[in-house]
């Protein structure tokens, strides 16, 4: 299952043809939609949940919602209603991340609300701020950061997402990615997994760490957006659109 590293597939909501693995896929891992955020590429998502084969489960790898002590916008809203819904005929597991721990929801439907996830005793799936000491020893710094990009947007520049801006200090931003992967390499490895997908860098990797595989379905705040698709013998990224 494991072996050579594989490419993610491009352009799945545009072909004519879904790909084998999609269709035979079991679980689809995606990751950070921050709904409420301007950057919420919602409608894509949506899209996405429109292609979901009758027998796929659906796994909300953290920071479903940006900010849980915010309402929603209407547009977003709705989103969550979807995903109620999704739960009558799909497993839909929640795991939270950084921002959306403790979030309740008053009408949850038959979604399934976790810290972590492991399928078939092979993927640990967890959202991957609980291995991230980075940001956490370093908060004024980021606290500090966001602020100087917001004041940038006011003023003009690009708007994207914070962490969209934040790759282009590569140095910097390889620190928090790369001490992220090990440390969730780690507890796979502890946990007896083959492979770990994590979210929270917003950041697509595919990487083999000796007999363990890390994947990182990166985030919907930005294009192109990608997800993990869980078959009985196979592990894939696969680009849901852009």
């Amino acid at each position: 299952m494991m072996g050579a590293q594989p490419e993610p597939s491009t352009g799945l909501l545009n072909q004519d043809g879904m790909d084998d693995a999609w269709r035979n896929g079991r679980y689809l891992v995606v990751s950070d939609l921050h709904l409420g955020s301007r950057y919420c590429l919602r409608e894509a998502f949506v899209a996405c949940l429109e292609r979901l084969p009758p027998g796929m489960n659906l796994v909300l790898n953290g920071d479903v919602v940006d900010r849980i002590h915010e309402r929603l916008p209407a547009m977003d809203a709705v989103v969550i209603d979807r995903l109620r819904e999704e739960s009558d005929r799909r497993d839909v597991v929640w795991i939270y991340g950084n921002h959306d721990a403790g979030l309740h929801l008053d009408s949850p439907g038959n979604i399934r609300f976790v810290n972590e996830l492991i399928i078939d005793r092979k993927l640990l799936v967890a959202h991957g701020h609980g291995f991230d000491q980075v940001m956490p020893a370093h908060r004024w710094f980021v606290l500090t950061f966001r602020m100087m990009h917001r004041l940038r947007v006011l003023m003009g520049a690009e708007a994207v997402h914070v962490a969209a801006y934040a790759k282009r200090w590569n140095r910097l931003y390889r620190v928090l990615r790369e001490h992220v992967q090990r440390n969730a390499i780690g507890q796979a490895r502890r946990s007896g997994c083959l492979a770990v997908a994590c979210g929270h860098t917003h950041f697509v990797e595919s990487v083999m760490a000796q007999d363990l595989h890390y994947f990182n379905t990166g985030s919907w705040t930005e294009l192109p957006v990608y997800g993990l698709c869980v078959g009985a013998d196979d592990i894939r990224l696969l680009k849901l659109a852009g």
